[in-house]
């Protein structure tokens, strides 16, 4: 893709999406409309206060937008992320109608369309997390949470439409992220990963709180998660973008997962703190949808050609401490 040609990305302004505008404008496109709500809260414009080469357009005019100007590839990454969102219709309409409408953009005008579905798709991984985009499959996932559910019958959607074989009008690449953390996610409240919230309690007080086990078969700390850095995302959304024959559904994580004991330690370590790991109950609110183990696998990924390794944990998190969070500076 040239660097002239023209980009949607939408949720421009969150925590992927604002890490996408500078990775994009640092390459050199110069033709990028960022598409978000901004809010009232004062912090998810700092997200995107530093880009020079965006336009920005409001959400309510998008629908428009498609109708009076062309875009050369829509990178989709708005949506109501939140797994504990309970306003179903509101779900529909933002994950499911209005991804539709945008897809249907792409394959109408022959354009890239990618989106980001998420590893919530896979609820407790009892049927594995296999990135297929059959129905079978897809139709045998349980998410845990209407953000997952939401997320799974997109892709459904356009496993039924054929959307992601090499004779559909769009090529569609459909993005599942896994545990991912790093700069500008802090506009997220309880929803961002928990390594700031570790950081914070490391630099501030004598402990780190991590939830007990809420089943016998996992010891306190050890419940496991794909954690995967923000810049990592964003390499796969780029190599995507010049690589519209990848298609289908793809995992995008490390494939090795770390346990909440290892992250506060890492965490501890790269602040500088002996702060001392404390075993607190699980509320009951999220115990019935808590995944105690992530892990993506990234076959499919490898096997259309993305060959860049993904940043380990340790490495990736005493980054982001040290250049992000413990500077007055946060925000990339």
């Amino acid at each position: 893709m040239n660097t002239d040609e023209r980009i949607l990305v939408t949720g421009a302004a969150g925590f992927i999406g604002s890490n996408l505008l500078a990775r994009l404008e640092a390459d050199g496109f110069t033709n990028i409309v960022a598409c978000d709500y901004l809010g009232s809260d004062n912090i998810k414009w700092r997200n995107v206060a530093k880009r020079s080469q965006v336009e920005f357009t409001s959400p309510d005019s998008l629908l428009s937008d498609l109708r009076q100007r062309r875009f050369d590839a829509i990178i989709h990454l708005g949506a109501i992320s939140s797994t504990t969102a309970t306003d179903a219709d509101e779900i529909l309409a933002v994950n499911y109608r209005l991804p539709i409408d945008l897809h249907e953009y792409c394959r109408i005008h022959g354009k890239r369309f990618i989106y980001a579905s998420s590893a919530a798709t896979y609820g407790n991984g009892e049927a594995g997390f296999d990135d297929r985009c059959d129905m079978e499959y897809l139709s045998s996932l349980c998410p845990l949470n209407l953000y997952g559910w939401s997320k799974n019958l997109f892709d459904k959607y356009l496993s039924r439409r054929g959307a992601f074989t090499s004779k559909a009008e769009a090529s569609v690449a459909g993005l599942k992220f896994f545990n991912v953390y790093g700069p500008n996610e802090y506009h997220k409240g309880t929803q961002k990963s928990v390594i700031p919230s570790f950081y914070w309690q490391a630099t501030n007080t004598d402990k780190i709180d991590l939830f007990r086990s809420n089943t016998p078969s996992v010891p306190d700390g050890e419940q496991k998660r794909d954690f995967v850095n923000v810049t990592d995302c964003v390499d796969v959304i780029v190599w995507m973008l010049h690589h519209t024959e990848a298609r289908g559904l793809f995992n995008v994580g490390t494939g090795q997962p770390v346990s909440f004991a290892r992250v506060a330690a890492i965490t501890a370590q790269a602040a500088g703190s002996d702060a001392a790991i404390n075993f607190i109950d699980m509320p009951e609110s999220i115990r019935l949808q808590y995944q105690n183990y992530t892990c993506a696998d990234i076959t499919r990924l490898r096997s259309v050609g993305y060959d860049r390794q993904f940043t380990d944990a340790q490495e990736g998190i005493t980054e982001y401490i040290t250049h992000y969070l413990s500077q007055p500076d946060k925000f990339k």
